[in-house]
């Protein structure tokens, strides 16, 4: 018995020196843009983006109101006076974006990963940010003037941050 596991393992190392299984590693800089450069200001209210990518970009004054973002992913994109207002990016990524002067009053941003984000000056009466995962620092920034209930999903904007 002991020869055979000693057997096997030799084999089974021998099988993975001579046939690697590659290694593949994911990082910020392998998520694709999936618009171009040209997107400041741009008007997507009211689209259909579900799953739609937008790395290291700068949205500044984007229309983005009522528009369905569900699963998206903006990385390291500057979100400066962008209106979200409406919007459902529920499972949606924001990693290392900076939300300044934004409107995210009644968006739906449930079960989102908004991890190293930044929230200055931002307009959340409404917002729906059940199960979303922010950094401590940011969601006590948002209680302080977290306010009123989501239209479509009812749900408290107080609440739903977690503020005592």
């Amino acid at each position: 018995m002991k020869y055979w596991r000693i057997l096997a393992s030799f084999a089974l190392a021998m099988i993975l020196l001579l046939f690697p299984l590659s290694a593949q590693a994911a990082s910020s800089s392998s998520i694709t843009r999936s618009a171009g450069d040209e997107v400041k200001g741009k008007d997507f209210s009211g689209q259909s983006l579900i799953g739609s990518e937008f790395t290291n970009l700068d949205l500044e004054n984007a229309n983005f109101s009522n528009a369905d973002l569900r699963g998206g992913v903006f990385n390291g994109t500057v979100l400066e006076g962008v209106n979200f207002q409406g919007v459902d990016f529920s499972n949606g990524i924001a990693y290392l974006a900076k939300f300044k002067n934004t409107n995210l009053s009644d968006a739906i941003l449930t079960d989102a990963m908004m991890l190293r984000s930044t929230f200055d000056n931002v307009e959340i009466t409404g917002a729906d940010f059940t199960n979303a995962v922010l950094d401590g620092p940011q969601v006590k920034k948002l209680c302080a003037k977290a306010s009123g209930v989501n239209s479509k999903t009812g749900v408290d904007t107080r609440e739903s941050l977690g503020c005592k």
